[in-house]
């Protein structure tokens, strides 16, 4: 028997954020902190970080820009080419992708007292850092699209009374061969995966400003571990992370590791992947008893994110193929190599209901099919992964659906890689993933995000999702809500694919280890 699912299609305008209010479903021992993130290109962020040109949503060219970011962003082990700009055949339209960057904010307050930065979120580098007492090396000013501009705050120890420096002889120093003498301050150098990109400083202590889930309670002090930016270069002098980089890796001297060794948290944390480009992150969220799980594989010396999948399903048919993937919120789409990109890609091509699209140029995947102009409707194959230990994980959004000419195309959005696999956003987005590192696995849940609603799905199914627009919110630099209390439920728990919302805002967390 072969599952399928069900696509409406109908066109209307792309949806507007809304500021995530979602609480999580467990919450033990020690205390749940976070909050909020915004994709880069959401209309939030983009009245505070220019577009730089950046192609509709809704169009091939968006899609051909974020897979040739995926490969300049990730280096060696996705590029086929290592060029920064992008120029389309039709005419003169040329993207600068490089100053693409990292594509998911926050904004944090750090010190005392506070100010705000808005920082790129990372899970595959651990050091947080911040533009600090720098004169010619930080982006102070940001241009928006309108011609307004934004001021950007830069980091000085000095001013805050909370700071301290982390001298050399602290376990947390790890280039103790440029230290002058024990209690000389603690330099630091990172080296990223797109070429030519660092930042460089020294290490200090100071107070990170975090909210509680828990109603009415108050905000806390947590101190943690942050660079001292003195000098950024590559991508982030070209604006990728122009106010700072929140590391969330596996390492002693990032923020979850920190939280968890000082008693605030535990050493595990969640982001939520909403349809609509409004997520949330929460340290100390270990999930729930009845989220799906996976062993993580933590290999040395650059630990990531790394599970097993032992099988592959494609419209009820498996296949059994063991192999190792990263899972990637940092990367737009979903990245395999030879063997299990053929399986899912040859099995999906051979149960598909439609015509084979020829892909031109402007279009990275390889399997696209032109919908019938007559139909309102289209079915295609359901994906869905099996990970070690048995647990399934159903792919809720593998495709992508753009209009071309008077056509309607939809496309399987995997593409191959050399030498390395990778789950990226889109086939996370409607979970709530858990990075459990205390216990060393991976979690997984259905969540809608936006609500806070999680509903047991079952394949195949159909997945409805209201056509409605949502109120426009404004995006505060100055200041990220924290939801005070859950919010109603939801009482749907179909499963369709619209078009209104099938072209979900990539989030944009790297998951892969630094050089």
């Amino acid at each position: 028997m072969v599952w399928y699912s069900s696509c409406r299609i109908m066109f209307m305008g792309l949806i507007l954020m809304l500021v995530s209010s979602w609480v999580l479903d467990r919450c033990e021992g020690l205390g749940e902190f976070g909050f909020e993130f915004h994709h880069r290109f959401s209309d939030q962020v983009v009245g505070v970080l220019p577009g730089d040109g950046l192609p509709n949503r809704d169009s091939s060219k968006y899609y051909r820009v974020m897979a040739h970011r995926d490969r300049l962003i990730r280096g060696r082990r996705l590029a086929s080419e290592d060029q920064s700009l992008v120029t389309f055949a039709d005419g003169n339209e040329t993207i600068r992708v490089n100053a693409l960057g990292f594509l998911h904010y926050a904004n944090v307050t750090v010190g005392t007292p506070s100010d705000w930065f808005l920082v790129a979120l990372d899970t595959g580098s651990d050091l947080f850092w911040l533009p600090c007492d720098c004169s010619t090396n930080c982006v102070r000013e940001l241009k928006a699209p309108g011609g307004s501009s934004l001021d950007l705050n830069i980091y000085s120890p000095n001013a805050s009374s909370t700071s301290s420096k982390v001298p050399c002889n602290s376990t947390l120093c790890t280039r103790v061969d440029r230290c002058a003498s024990p209690l000389s301050d603690c330099p630091y150098q990172i080296r990223y995966l797109s070429n030519g990109t660092s930042s460089t400083g020294v290490l200090v202590e100071d107070v990170l400003h975090l909210v509680s889930m828990e109603k009415n309670s108050k905000p806390i002090r947590a101190r943690i571990t942050l660079g001292c930016g003195l000098v950024q270069t590559g991508v982030f002098h070209d604006g990728a992370a122009p106010n700072g980089l929140f590391g969330l890796g596996l390492e002693d001297i990032s923020v979850p590791s920190v939280l968890a060794k000082e008693g605030i948290a535990a050493n595990s944390f969640s982001m939520c992947f909403g349809d609509d480009g409004a997520g949330r992150i929460s340290f100390g969220d270990k999930g729930s008893v009845d989220q799906r799980e996976t062993p993580l594989n933590i290999r040395q010396p650059h630990p990531t994110y790394n599970v097993t999948v032992t099988q592959i399903s494609v419209g009820g048919n498996t296949g059994d193929l063991e192999f190792d993937a990263v899972f990637d919120t940092g990367t737009s789409f979903t990245y395999l190599t030879d063997a299990p990109y053929t399986l899912i890609s040859e099995s999906f091509n051979s149960l598909a209901l439609d015509k084979r699209y020829q892909t031109d140029s402007e279009l990275p995947f390889e399997y696209c099919y032109a919908v019938s102009p007559n139909k309102k409707s289209f079915e295609y194959p359901d994906v869905n992964l099996t990970m070690k230990g048995g647990s399934s994980y159903p792919v809720y959004h593998p495709l992508i659906v753009v209009p071309i000419e008077d056509t309607v195309v939809y496309c399987l959005a995997i593409m191959k890689s050399e030498d390395i696999s990778i789950i990226g956003q889109n086939f996370m987005t409607g979970y709530r993933v858990v990075f459990d590192r205390e216990k060393l696995i991976l979690g997984w849940k259905e969540s809608d995000c936006s609500t806070g609603e999680t509903s047991a799905r079952t394949q195949p199914s159909n997945r409805s999702s209201s056509s409605a627009r949502p109120p426009a919110s404004s995006f505060d630099p100055e200041a990220t809500n924290i939801p005070s209390q859950r919010p109603s439920s939801s009482s749907s728990s179909s499963y369709s694919y619209s078009l209104s919302l099938s072209l979900p805002f990539l989030y944009f967390f790297s998951i892969l280890a630094i050089l």
